[in-house]
């Protein structure tokens, strides 16, 4: 079984456990306690296995064995494993033995899990009903991760993102329910590849995701450098995603991980000195356009003057001034794609390097968001701007954009790629593939001019053009429509009249002979 049959078998068995719970718990909160349930599987099955290897490897000395398991990631004990829950599925009491094998997992391994699962209660008759429904839930649900097909070990899946992409396929299938009510867009792996070799990450770096979600970008930023040997930071406002991501990082092997739940532009919590933390990569897909982006703000309209235009903007409280992050002026309230930009190039190390990705309104807006464009890009700071193709996101049809950002720059041209045009089609959603990332990095890695695909403008053009960075207006993609050979199309007009009077003949003899 390949990677993507593996994968859709994991997704079936996630549908089959949300189609279980549906029924007993609310909204799209059922997705947490299947992907917890997947969770408990994915940790069982790697320790089965390590476990099976050093018994083989010792020749089932006991001593030897345990000693070997006390080494790997995480610890477990055999009462928290999936396959004593599913021994015990029938017992009255499966709910509690649920909760205590999370309880278990969490302290066995300290602070790494600390209330990763305080929102989860599989013993609650609030949630399922009463002991009786409760328990045909809850062993239905056993019995659904209960799958030959769905074999986690390590060996077998590889450097598949179980968890990430069982969550990517939830968020396509609740796109109208948590997923897009919610704000959560999950990047796409492909999407996460691209901006992680944009940026480059080296070892030792600090990586930062200032809106993680379930930690994609993060993680594909990590595997870009070898053992790993990185410092990741990241904060998600959604508490469910929030665990999710830390549970992304633990079953990755990422130990120097260092997620936050809180609102971000509201409450940064990655701080030093009672500044902003510095990091010397960062990438992120946030809220596309965000609106009410600024809770802890005072509401409050005033109008400034910049630049000889008046600005609608409003106060900031106290706190949040501190941080001086919005030094090219405060964002429109109803979008808060400069609000995230603004905080990560305060966030960004010197020489530090950044992609985000966009939608396109954020490089041809106007009013207060033109002239924080304007000062971004009078002080150097945009390195390309990449167009991608529509439909790459769940929950969001339309196409988006990738601006890579950098300190400290040495050239001050921006390279446009209008890459938009080059992707494999899909029945419900699009995809690049790897000659197409390929393509993109090589472009950009050596700043190529390529005719209808990029540009390097200079930022006399940039100005020309009133600090407007939609790609059109650098990339020429025009195509002229071929030439109509007109004798040809004649002679063909003339062919099919003669086809039609032959059929037409034979229609009428055919009525005819039916006395019609």
């Amino acid at each position: 079984m390949n990677e993507k049959q593996l994968q859709d078998k994991i997704n079936g068995t996630i549908w089959s456990a949300c189609d279980t719970l549906r029924s007993s718990i609310p909204g799209g909160n059922y997705k947490d306690y299947a992907l917890t349930m997947l969770f408990v599987k994915y940790l069982s099955d790697t320790y089965k296995s390590e476990k099976e290897k050093a018994e083989q490897k010792y020749n089932g000395n006991k001593q030897m064995v345990e000693r070997t398991l006390e080494r790997i990631n995480f610890k477990l004990n055999e009462e928290c494993t999936f396959d004593y829950l599913y021994d015990h599925r029938d017992a009255e009491n499966i709910g509690e033995l649920i909760n205590k094998a999370l309880e278990t997992i969490s302290r066995l391994n300290g602070t790494k899990l600390l209330n990763l699962f305080a929102g989860v209660d599989f013993n609650s008759e609030t949630t399922f009903g009463k002991k009786k429904e409760k328990n045909a839930i809850l062993r239905t649900l056993l019995n659904d991760f209960n799958n030959p097909d769905i074999d986690l070990r390590p060996e077998k899946i590889g450097n598949l993102d179980v968890i990430g992409n069982a969550y990517e396929y939830l968020i396509a299938r609740f796109a109208g329910d948590s997923g897009k009510k919610g704000g959560e867009f999950y990047t796409p792996a492909e999407v996460s590849q691209l901006l992680a070799k944009l940026v480059e990450p080296k070892e030792n770096d600090r990586v930062y995701d200032p809106a993680c979600g379930s930690g994609s970008l993060l993680l594909k930023a990590t595997n870009e450098v070898k053992d790993k040997k990185v410092s990741v930071y990241g904060q998600e406002s959604n508490s469910s995603t929030y665990n999710l991501c830390r549970m992304n990082m633990f079953l990755h092997g990422v130990n120097d991980a260092h997620i936050a739940w809180g609102d971000t532009l509201a409450n940064p919590l990655h701080l030093e000195n009672d500044n902003l933390m510095h990091f010397d990569v960062i990438v992120s897909n946030p809220p596309f356009s965000l609106d009410k982006w600024a809770k802890g703000f005072e509401s409050e309209n005033t109008t400034v003057v910049k630049n000889g235009k008046k600005v609608d903007t409003f106060k900031m409280e106290a706190g949040m001034d501190v941080f001086k992050r919005f030094e090219y002026g405060v964002p429109p309230k109803s979008i808060g794609d400069y609000a995230f930009i603004q905080h990560m190039l305060k966030s960004l190390a010197d020489d530090g390097r950044m992609a985000v990705v966009l939608p396109h309104g954020a490089l041809f807006r106007g009013a207060s968001e033109g002239l924080i464009r304007k000062g971004i890009l009078e002080d150097n700071l945009i390195e390309a701007v990449i167009g991608l193709p529509e439909n790459l996101f769940y929950g969001v049809s339309i196409p988006a954009t990738i601006v890579v950002f950098k300190k400290n720059r040495k050239n001050n041209d921006i390279l446009f790629i209008e890459a938009s045009r080059e992707y494999e089609k899909g029945k419900n959603q699009n995809k690049l593939l790897k000659e197409n990332i390929d393509k993109i990095f090589d472009t950009y890695i050596n700043r190529k001019e390529i005719d209808k695909y990029s540009h390097l403008a200079t930022i006399d053009e940039i100005r020309e053009n009133e600090y407007n960075l939609n790609i059109k207006r650098y990339v020429d993609t025009y195509e002229p429509e071929p030439e109509v050979d007109i004798k040809e199309t004649k002679r063909r007009i003339e062919e099919t009249n003669k086809e039609l009077a032959i059929l037409e003949k034979q229609l009428q003899d055919t009525l005819k002979e039916l006395g019609l």
